[in-house]
C-alpha cells in the first residue's frame, strides 16, 4: 500500500489460523489500521493478496456474518437505547438477545448502569465498552480490532482480555491491533511488529 509517496505495509505476510490470535504493534503510522482495514475488505491493497476464510473479503452479508470488528466507528442510532443497540444486533446476526449473552456482557463490561442511555449522552471510554459489546454479543468466527483498549482504564481492559480468551477457547480467531503490552500478554497472543518501512504484499486469513 502506498498513501501518496509513503508506502506502509511492504512485504507484510500474515496467518491466523482457527482458534488463534495475533497482535499487530507498532508506532502510529506503520500501518496497523490500514492492514486490518484490508482484512476487513474496507481498503483493497496495492498489491498482494488478502484471504479471509480462503475468500477475498467483500461486502457481502456471508462475509459480515463470520467477520466482526472495531476498525469502522459505528453510527449510533437516535433514539435506542444502549442495551436496544446490542438487543438489534445480536437480533440481525441471527442469535437470540434473550439468551443470557448480552447480560452476561454488560455485568463484564459494567454497561447495566448505562443500559437506558443512549450512546450520546456516553463518555468516550462508555462508548468503546459498547462497542466492545456490540461486537462480541454477536456470534462470528473472527474477530478484527483496532486498539481495544482506547479509553479504557486497566481494571477494564483486563475484563476485556478475559473475553477475548473465552473467544478464543471457544474457536473464534483474533486479529488486532494494540499499543498496550500488559493487554497482549493477558490475551497470550503472539506479537507481529511492523515499522514505517512496511508495504504493500500483504496476506493474511485465518
Amino acid at each position: 500500500m502506498t498513501f501518496g509517496a509513503r508506502p506502509v505495509l511492504q512485504d507484510v505476510d500474515l496467518t491466523v489460523t482457527v482458534g488463534t490470535a495475533l497482535c499487530l504493534t507498532g508506532e502510529n503510522g506503520a500501518g496497523k489500521t490500514t492492514l486490518l482495514r484490508c482484512v476487513t475488505g474496507l481498503v483493497e491493497p496495492d498489491a498482494g493478496t488478502v484471504r479471509v476464510f480462503g475468500q477475498r473479503p467483500d461486502e457481502t452479508a456471508t462475509f459480515w456474518r463470520r467477520v466482526a470488528t472495531t476498525v469502522e466507528q459505528p453510527s449510533w442510532y437516535a433514539g435506542l437505547t444502549v442495551r436496544e443497540h446490542v438487543e438489534l444486533v445480536r437480533l440481525a446476526s441471527g442469535a437470540d438477545p434473550g439468551d443470557g449473552r448480552i447480560d452476561h456482557l454488560f455485568t463484564a463490561l459494567g454497561l447495566h448502569p448505562l443500559a437506558d442511555s443512549t450512546p450520546d449522552t456516553l463518555s468516550s471510554g462508555q462508548r468503546q465498552r459498547l462497542l466492545l459489546a456490540v461486537v462480541l454479543s454477536r456470534p462470528s468466527g473472527l474477530l478484527v480490532l483496532d486498539e481495544p483498549e482506547q479509553r479504557l482504564d486497566a481494571g477494564i481492559r483486563q475484563v476485556v482480555a478475559g473475553q477475548l480468551r473465552d473467544y478464543l477457547d471457544a474457536g473464534g480467531s483474533i486479529l488486532m491491533a494494540s499499543h498496550d503490552p500488559s493487554l497482549v500478554a493477558a490475551v497470550g497472543c503472539p506479537v507481529l511488529a511492523l515499522d514505517t518501512a512496511s508495504a504493500p504484499s500483504t496476506s493474511g486469513a485465518p
